[in-house]
């Protein structure tokens, strides 16, 4: 979770807020950010069992617009841009001519000729140049706006019940990886029912200026519903259990969409964009490692980076892991060969030394319950 940077650290505008709730601020990705207040498992169990809120102004955007917008946003990204209507957005990655992640993202799709992109924070810049390099075949000029805006993410089942206390937007009527714009505590904004945890819940981007409020207001209108602040450490816990990847640890630079098992983010039938090509070889001979999820047999706990064995060979490695809180568990993710990943299949983890025997299981660990 410590992802230092000698440079000086970015903050949110929601900082000050952070250290009187009495968070344990961290550099994650060049910027000060909360990992817990109360505690990493309290946050966790709120958020499957109330609502958990959080700080990710963090998270990157870019926007493009212009006639030859959808063009190129299906030429530099994996999914199928023309099959969002306006007011809604899919998650999709940004590919190298080799299949693998530039980084994975979310298209919203603001009108027929103009899209924001929210990008991971350590990959901005990189996301950005690459983008705009992608973009000069169709003249369309992209523009990093995170400055734009401050994004506040408010998770759990009450979610919603608290959200439309403080917004004059109908929740009821916004669809999953759908979103309005409206007023959210006084504030011009847009509502977003996206999130990163597996359960329902909003992502809110309003102007850097307004952010306090929002959040003061939000956690003023969850009070007697038990809505906490939440950290990065909570986070990181609960996307593990959804099986949400994360950009650094299960995929990269080196990993497909393929081996990641994404391949529900690859549109196959738009026509050709950055990476079909060598994604489609892929196909056609059979991937050779892929990510799978584990449950741990003995009693460890394996962490990212820890060595796969499988019959005493070197096999892979461990991409997640942790003991989740809600589930109260030891899971992981990781790389191993597709002759071994099938659902029950044990083999070893390397944990500082010592051996210890995982088990494949479904994906993800965690589903929140519908209705």
């Amino acid at each position: 979770m410590n992802q230092g940077t000698s440079a000086p650290l970015k903050t949110t505008p929601l900082s000050e807020r952070h250290r009187a709730l009495g968070a344990r601020m961290v550099p994650f990705a060049g910027w000060d950010m909360p990992v817990e207040y109360a505690g990493l498992s309290q946050e966790h169990l709120a958020v499957r069992t109330r609502a958990g809120l959080f700080d990710v102004t963090h998270m990157g955007q870019a926007e493009l617009a212009g006639r030859n917008a959808l063009a190129a946003v299906q030429w530099f990204s994996s999914n199928d841009a023309s099959r969002l209507k306006v007011g809604q957005a899919h998650y999709s990655a940004l590919t190298t001519p080799a299949g693998t992640f530039v980084d994975d993202m979310l298209v919203y799709r603001f009108a027929d000729d103009h899209f924001l992109l929210v990008l991971n924070a350590s990959n901005v810049d990189k996301d950005v140049a690459w983008i705009a390099e992608q973009c000069r075949r169709f003249e369309v000029s992209v523009v990093d706006t995170s400055a734009r805006y401050a994004l506040i993410a408010i998770q759990g089942p009450l979610a919603r019940q608290v959200l439309q206390r403080v917004t004059n937007i109908d929740l009821s009527a916004i669809k999953n990886y759908w979103f309005a714009h409206g007023e959210v505590a006084g504030a011009r904004g847009t509502l977003s029912r996206t999130g990163y945890t597996g359960e329902d819940g909003y992502e809110v981007f309003v102007p850097p200026q307004q952010a306090v409020r929002v959040w003061d207001a939000l956690l003023e209108a969850g009070q007697d519903d038990g809505v906490v602040p939440a950290g990065l450490g909570a986070r990181d816990t609960l996307r593990l259990e959804a099986a949400m990847r994360l950009y650094g640890n299960d995929i990269d630079d080196t990993t497909t969409l393929l081996d990641a098992d994404l391949e529900w983010i690859v549109g196959w039938n738009k026509g050709d964009f950055v990476g079909r090509a060598a994604l489609a070889e892929q196909k056609a001979r059979g991937v050779e490692s892929r990510l799978v999820g584990f449950e741990m047999v003995d009693r460890a706990i394996a962490r990212h980076g820890c060595p796969v064995l499988i019959d005493g060979a070197a096999a892979g490695r461990v991409t997640s892991g942790t003991q989740t809180p809600f589930l109260k568990k030891a899971i992981g993710m990781a790389y191993i060969p597709v002759g071994h990943a099938g659902i029950g299949t044990e083999f070893d983890v390397d944990i500082r030394g010592r051996l210890t025997r995982a088990r494949v299981v479904p994906l993800p660990f965690y589903k929140r319950p519908r209705g």
